[in-house]
């Protein structure tokens, strides 16, 4: 006979940020009506769950026309002019900001103001758009330069100091890579300056690592678990970045993984018919995991159709 085994990755699930975020919006829902600005975690199916307790989504054009009301900020941190609206507008905001992401507003604020004394330049390594992004770029007037990729370093005047920011949920492999980039730059503009030994022209940039470790973690565990298993169904929404960079690290470690929203997608993918063989291998295991936006129960909701 064969056995079948299905394991729970117990790394995954909400990061602490998004479980508190979800946790406030369960408790203010009792007090009455909600809204939340964007959706609370980039997962179709935990939006829709919230949506039924009366969690109402709104996008940043109707929350500028809304008035008198209570509004929920998710863990992504928001920019200065959503508080300013909220004053504007007399609403009453349930502030659900990953302390995390608070933190790195704060240092990037204090940084944009130093840089008006010595003319730098604030470079966030991020995802262009992001809404954890905008709120970070928000600190400096929308001045700071979005670094995607090493193409963007094009955008920066390496003749000036710099400071180095990354979005909380950033790789540390590419930070490092970035980082390393950045200094790169410097050094070749510095050389083309200047080849004999003077004191250094342009000054050293200056790199804060403020990626959340509870986060980048995430990696290694996921490589770990995947290794371990025969199948991996990597349970993830197709709006979140985290579940897109988690799968390609979960993929790389075992080929044999594949990406679904549900246990719905699993008809589909289970309809491969090699996938279907290993299903019946004697002492098969199949592991289940997800982001840090993907909710236990949806995980749990998995499990279940697998072992039906």
């Amino acid at each position: 006979m064969p056995s079948l085994t299905v394991t729970i990755d117990n790394t995954a699930g909400f990061c602490f940020g998004v479980t508190g975020a979800i946790r406030k919006a369960e408790e203010e829902l009792k007090n009455g009506s909600l809204y939340c600005l964007g959706d609370i975690v980039h997962n179709g199916q935990e939006v829709a769950r919230l949506a039924d307790l009366g969690l109402v989504t709104i996008d940043n054009e109707q929350y500028q026309q809304l008035h008198h009301a209570r509004v929920l900020l998710r863990a992504h941190g928001e920019p200065p002019a959503t508080y300013e609206t909220a004053k504007a507008n007399d609403i009453d905001i349930i502030d659900a900001s990953c302390p995390v992401v608070l933190n790195l507003q704060k240092r990037i604020r204090q940084t944009y103001e130093k840089t008006k004394t010595d003319g730098g330049q604030i470079l966030i390594f991020g995802q262009a758009g992001h809404a954890e992004v905008i709120g970070l770029q928000g600190q400096t007037h929308n001045t700071a330069i979005v670094i995607e990729n090493e193409s963007d370093l094009d955008k920066v005047d390496f003749s000036r100091p710099i400071y180095l920011f990354s979005q909380t949920t950033m790789s540390v492999e590419a930070f490092e890579a970035i980082s390393e980039a950045v200094l790169k730059a410097t050094g070749d503009r510095q050389q083309a300056v200047s080849p004999t030994p003077l004191p250094p022209y342009p000054p050293t940039p200056h790199i804060y690592d403020s990626i959340c470790r509870n986060v980048a973690n995430r990696v290694e565990n996921i490589r770990s678990f995947a290794k371990q298993q025969d199948i991996v169904f990597f349970v993830g929404g197709k709006k979140s970045s985290n579940a897109k960079v988690l799968f390609e690290h979960c993929k790389a470690a075992n080929p044999n993984s594949y990406f679904i929203e549900g246990p719905d997608d699993l008809k589909s993918e289970c309809a491969d018919a090699p996938l279907n063989s290993k299903l019946s291998t004697l002492n098969f295991k199949i592991g289940i995991t997800g982001a840090t936006s993907t909710p236990l129960w949806l995980m749990e909701q998995v499990r279940a159709a697998l072992l039906r």
